[in-house]
């Protein structure tokens, strides 16, 4: 198949935004053209690449070109970007890069890591770390952090190490639900956060402390947000110890169960493709990893 940059990165376009309409205008074509070159694109690999509904999601044939689109413009950047270097005494656009990263390690380590790249500007979509590799499969991110170790079809995986939860309250908390102590019987009753409906983390915590229990969940679904409804005493959470330890030393968070401790361990997925930004992205996110995270 000898699809052309054009078409692949109208595909892309139009997966990215949603509609026909919408791509031709960050294409600078007309509607008529983008259908076109897809539909040409669709006639030349012998598969239908997209459905046609609101949004326009890539099929998994789509996919695989969606993700190959997004390997050419990267190439294309970089090899841009070094022509360009050597007329501009090295001043050159920064090469973006779309990542997809678990809400906690976005809200404590991960930030820091990104900013020691200057050359490299990033879309980065949140997704639950159990969730994250969706995003590689359809071709929207070239690279993800999440907790599944099995690499994806076209992509590499190493371990970063593990971020330990433990299930902790405000004072007000425990003085209104377990003055007496934290069982089983209260942590069946008592409002329990969650991050959003894919968010399993506290299920499992109970699933071991408190077998068969539903108690009612108040769903916050950002992680700085999270952290402050538990210091509100909105409910109890499984809260990583990265982002409470100012809390608990203050005294605004206090372990609910001290043998409670659930680790997550999380996992680096790239392509598989010699690129020397998305490298040099991988080479920030385990440094920082080394030291944020407990070894897996």
């Amino acid at each position: 198949m000898e699809a052309s940059s054009d078409q692949l990165r109208t595909l892309a376009a139009v997966v990215e935004h949603g509609t026909f309409e919408r791509a031709a205008a960050a294409l600078h074509l007309t509607p008529s053209a983008v259908s076109q070159r897809i539909k040409s694109l669709e006639e030349l690999s012998g598969r239908i690449l997209v459905r046609r509904s609101k949004p326009v999601q890539a099929t998994p044939a789509g996919a695989v070109l969606v993700r190959l689109a997004r390997q050419v413009a990267l190439l294309e950047a970089e090899a841009a970007a070094e022509l360009e270097g050597d007329e501009t005494d090295g001043v050159t656009a920064p090469t973006s890069i779309p990542l997809v990263v678990n809400a906690d390690s976005l809200a404590t380590w991960v930030l820091p890591a990104l900013a020691t790249l200057p050359g490299s500007v990033f879309d980065i979509a949140l997704d639950d770390q159990e969730h994250t590799i969706g995003r590689l499969r359809d071709g929207t991110a070239m690279a993800a952090i999440g907790s599944d170790h099995e690499p994806v079809q076209g992509c590499t995986v190493s371990a970063l190490g593990a971020m330990r939860y433990r299930p902790l309250a405000s004072p007000a908390f425990v003085e209104r639900w377990c003055s007496d102590g934290w069982d089983a019987r209260v942590a069946a009753v008592a409002p329990m956060l969650v991050y959003d409906r894919k968010d399993a983390l506290q299920d499992r915590y109970l699933a071991r402390f408190a077998p068969g229990a539903r108690p009612p969940r108040q769903y916050v679904p950002a992680s700085t947000e999270f952290l402050g409804a538990a210091a509100l005493g909105l409910g109890w959470g499984m809260i990583p110890d990265l982002q409470a330890r100012p809390l608990l030393d203050d005294g605004r968070l206090v372990v609910l169960d001290k043998g409670g401790a659930v680790d997550v361990p999380l996992y680096w997925q790239q392509w598989s493709l010699q690129s020397a930004a998305l490298g040099a992205v991988a080479a920030a996110i385990a440094r920082a990893a080394a030291t944020a995270l407990r070894p897996v």
